[in-house]
């Protein structure tokens, strides 16, 4: 778990600091920094449910090579 949060640290620090230095807005940079990765673990769900699904499909052809 505390991988996880020192993981999360880091993307946000990296979000806020990106849209910081594009914008000069800290604004900006802070919504970024909330959005971005929000976003982005939505994503990665869906990410993961379709490789999941690939490798469900991927199953019974890898059994008769056996």
């Amino acid at each position: 778990m505390s991988k996880t949060i020192s993981f999360a640290a880091v993307h946000f620090s990296v979000a806020f600091t990106v849209a910081w230095l594009m914008t000069g807005s800290w604004i900006v940079g802070g919504a970024l920094a909330l959005v971005e990765p929000a976003i982005n673990t939505v994503a990665f769900f869906f990410h993961e449910k379709a490789w999941e699904l690939r490798e469900r499909r991927r199953m019974p052809r890898a059994s008769l090579a056996i």
